[in-house]
């Protein structure tokens, strides 16, 4: 396991677990990422990535990308 931090750009990775507080974990579950779900990464921008889950595209800072374990 590692954090969605260090997947390569286009790399499709499965979510294996999320971390965090329990108000993290749920607005990360209400973006999609729950574990089993798939995710990919699309661009990193600052530190921050926008990832594909759930067929839509969506920004996450670095901390909650830290969170995120494929």
């Amino acid at each position: 396991m590692m954090p969605l931090l260090l997947a390569e750009t286009g790399e499709e990775a499965i979510i294996r677990k999320v971390g965090g507080s329990p108000e993290m974990k749920q607005h990360l579950a209400d973006l999609g990422f729950v574990v089993g779900g798939s995710v990919c990464v699309i661009s990193t921008i600052g530190g921050n990535l926008i990832v594909k889950v759930k067929e839509s595209r969506v920004a996450i800072s670095r901390e909650m990308a830290g969170k995120i374990m494929i």
